[in-house]
């Protein structure tokens, strides 16, 4: 019986680390525990959820106005009235990063939920339908990536009015090809799996098949994927804020903020620029952080020996 140690004692019943399988609740309870033990997904969630008490929690604890402008308050510098001073609108710098975080999580959140179910679904019946069919889906997502994602992004922003649903809606467009590609890819090497060519043997139906075996076994490269869709969103986000092409008044993003602030930064108001600009950067390395240890944990090549 072939056994793997994964930092301490025996478990019987594994594959080896080296390409074999590895069944049931013990697969899933070593990758829980891989996961939590690393390092870098500690710090990422860590981040994560304090970012998360600090956006959603933070307005309960730390009321200011954020809709009606005051241009009296106008780059206000921090004080004990306003800790990290006021914009160029009179708004209190902090409840702004409070909202603009809210807008940056809900659409980081709503693009990787969108972009995994549609690209999950897509790839997954080109890959077990296979034939012509598998081959104009492809040629299909090989037409999409062809355009510079950049460039259509612009187009479509132009197109339709910049609100937090249309560039959810955009964003999705542009990033379910990826993972798509992904799943279609694993799905093809699982259908000539024992276990597959079992179940098609014993009559099982073409849905159940992709249900059942399919998309569970191909759960790493979506939850990764949808890791760092989350990153990608926010980062986005950002650029088109950049832009000029972000969310209008009185919506706000980190992205918007930074935007603002470079105006004034040789001004001497670093209080506009300094602090969205660490909770953008720290909160998409986070990201990146839980989806490096996620796809660690998940592949049994990589974790500890």
């Amino acid at each position: 019986m072939s056994v793997i140690r994964v930092g301490g004692p025996v478990a019987p019943g594994l594959a080896d680390a080296d390409g074999g399988q590895v069944h049931g609740e013990t697969r899933r309870w070593i990758g829980v525990r891989e996961f939590l033990g690393n390092g870098q997904a500690r710090v990422g969630i860590g981040f994560v959820v304090l970012m998360a008490l600090f956006c959603f929690l933070g307005p309960v604890f730390y009321h200011t106005n954020q809709v009606a402008v005051n241009l009296n308050l106008k780059d206000l510098e921090p004080s004990r009235q306003h800790l990290l001073g006021t914009d160029d609108y009179g708004f209190d710098v902090i409840g702004r990063l409070m909202r603009g975080g809210q807008a940056s999580f809900g659409l980081g959140f709503a693009v990787a939920g969108v972009t995994t179910v549609v690209g999950t679904l897509y790839g997954a019946i080109s890959g077990i339908v296979g034939g012509w069919i598998d081959g104009l889906m492809m040629r299909l997502i090989d037409t999409f990536l062809a355009i510079p994602s950049l460039v259509l992004l612009l187009i479509l922003v132009n197109i339709y009015t910049p609100t937090l649903l249309s560039i959810i809606f955009i964003l999705s467009m542009l990033s379910w090809l990826g993972i798509a590609r992904l799943v279609r890819g694993e799905v093809l090497s699982l259908r000539t799996r024992d276990y597959v060519l079992a179940a098609k043997t014993m009559g099982g139906g073409t849905g159940r098949i992709m249900w059942r075996h399919m998309v569970p076994n191909a759960i790493g490269v979506i939850v990764v994927n949808a890791t760092f869709s989350i990153a990608d969103a926010i980062t986005a986000l950002s650029i088109l804020s950049f832009l000029g092409l972000g969310m209008p008044p009185p919506y706000a993003d980190w992205g918007t903020q930074l935007t603002n602030g470079l105006n004034d930064l040789f001004d001497g108001y670093w209080w506009l620029v300094y602090p969205p600009a660490i909770l953008l950067i720290g909160t998409i390395i986070a990201f990146s952080l839980i989806g490096d240890a996620v796809r660690d944990s998940l592949d049994v090549r990589l974790r500890r020996r």
